[in-house]
């Protein structure tokens, strides 16, 4: 029997990708947002917003399992609403009687410092899963692909500098994951009964700083992009340098800033056993998502 599948946050960067992997793997897709007459990708578009239980309760009725995609990184008190959001998804997901919650958050050591961001990422996760259902949770760091936040702030960098002068932060390592890596093992852990209630960290093959991610998609383009690190350069000032470079808004830029000098880099490999098969190599994942952004 077909599983019917609610997706959250599905007009997004994972969301929209993830919904039309599903839907071609035969999934019954229900494309959750909360301006469903807008929405043009895979799936049935269904009303929900993740604050409010009775449209998250008709949203989930009769659906066997959902992707937990959304955030709140784009608002100042974002610590504060993931985790209300969370507590209301898991409680609406209870009373609907989901087989299964799978949640994509963000890669670091659990004994380690983490910033505001991934601490938020982290919450939600403990959060759903104090509920009822099983969660299957995802753990990854830069997803390289067109749309990516953190993907659109190097590809804008490296267009629009000829040189950059970097804060410190550049010289943390971190383990980028190409989008197309992202759905598979998305989809992947859908179904394993041995996936039930595990967290699982993904990542590509290679572990970089983000000067190497910076520099390397520019070779990819065929530019060379000179650096000079400036230790003074705060989180505040590093924020709004990148806003007045890129398109990010400060308080997104201030949020991703302060999760950059966290190294995030996968220790657990077990991913492997559930949902085997190679990574995409960073420069590759950089050519498919230039590709994507021209097309």
């Amino acid at each position: 029997m077909t599983k019917t599948v609610l997706v959250t946050g599905a007009s997004g960067f994972i969301g929209s990708h993830l919904a039309r992997a599903l839907a071609d793997e035969g999934y019954d897709v229900r494309a959750m947002t909360r301006h469903p007459g807008r929405y043009d990708g895979s799936g049935t578009p269904v009303r929900g917003d993740v604050f409010d239980q009775d449209s998250l309760g008709e949203a989930l009725d009769g659906t066997d399992a959902a992707y937990y995609l959304v955030h709140s990184l784009d608002s100042d008190d974002f610590e504060e609403k993931d985790a209300e959001a969370a507590r209301t998804f898991a409680a609406a997901a209870a009373d609907a009687g989901l087989e299964r919650i799978v949640y994509l958050g963000g890669l670091g050591d659990d004994d380690g410092e983490l910033s505001p961001h991934l601490r938020s990422r982290r919450a939600v996760e403990r959060i759903l899963r104090e509920g009822p259902v099983p969660v299957t949770a995802l753990r990854a760091a830069v997803v390289i692909g067109d749309g990516g936040i953190s993907w659109e702030i190097t590809r804008q960098l490296v267009d629009r500098l000829p040189a950059l002068l970097t804060p410190r932060w550049v010289r943390t390592r971190t383990q980028p994951i190409a989008l197309p890596d992202v759905i598979r093992y998305l989809v992947g852990v859908l179904e394993p009964v041995e996936a039930r209630g595990k967290v699982y960290e993904i990542g590509g093959p290679e572990v970089l700083r983000y000067i190497d991610m910076l520099t390397r998609a520019a070779k990819v383009q065929g530019d060379h992009l000179a650096n000079v690190t400036v230790p003074l350069l705060t989180p505040r000032l590093s924020s709004s340098w990148l806003v007045l470079v890129t398109d990010v808004d400060f308080t997104t830029a201030r949020n991703l800033v302060d999760s950059l000098s966290t190294e995030v880099v996968v220790r657990d490999h077990s991913i492997e056993d559930v949902v085997p098969g190679p990574t995409i190599g960073y420069d590759e994942a950089v050519r498919l998502a230039l590709r994507d952004h021209a097309a």
